[in-house]
């Protein structure tokens, strides 16, 4: 099962502070997320897409250093594999175009705004009681019906109705006191 941004930068961390074995553990999830993310941009060519994963782990290795802790990991992940496509591509194929119709394929789509939408999400989870949490993580963010989020939780759908609008009531009331500065 892939890991979570979050148990992704953990691996990080614990890497910097010098485990080993959170090490092999981030390089092995990066080189399956890299080996899919090359598969899809260099389809017609899998030994070169394998080269360019290995490049990337290589390039990952030698500047984890300037990783910013306090920042996603998997974005700065991908901008190293893009600048390695990028590369790639000049050494490989000089004065290649592509039509514009077929140029989305050379990017990578920015999930960094949707990375961090989700990091300030659950933050502001955080300042709500585990129950609160777990009824609008159930039928906001799973998308779960209230039937569904009633079944999971062991409570009535009237019960869940008010204790999702009551959760976000009392996360509205947090937030703005937030902004506030109080």
């Amino acid at each position: 099962m892939p890991a979570s941004e979050a148990e992704m930068k953990g691996l990080m961390l614990d890497a910097l502070a010098g485990d080993r074995a959170a090490y092999r553990t981030l390089l092995e999830h990066l080189r399956h997320r890299l080996g899919i993310f090359f598969g899809r941009k260099l389809r017609a060519m899998p030994a070169e897409a394998e080269d360019l994963v290995q490049e990337t782990l290589i390039a990952i290795h030698r500047k984890r250093e300037t990783f910013d802790c306090d920042q996603p990991l998997m974005p700065w992940a991908y901008a190293i594999a893009q600048y390695k496509l990028i590369d790639h591509l000049r050494r490989t194929r000089p004065g290649r175009t592509v039509p514009l119709d077929d140029a989305d394929a050379f990017f990578v789509a920015d999930a960094s705004a949707a990375i961090e939408a989700r990091y300030d999400v659950e933050k502001a989870l955080e300042l709500l009681p585990e129950r609160s949490r777990a009824l609008l993580r159930s039928v906001k963010l799973d998308g779960l019906s209230t039937a569904e989020a009633a079944a999971r939780h062991g409570l009535s759908e009237s019960a869940v109705k008010v204790g999702v609008h009551r959760s976000l009531r009392r996360l509205a009331a947090h937030l703005r006191r937030g902004s506030d500065g109080r």
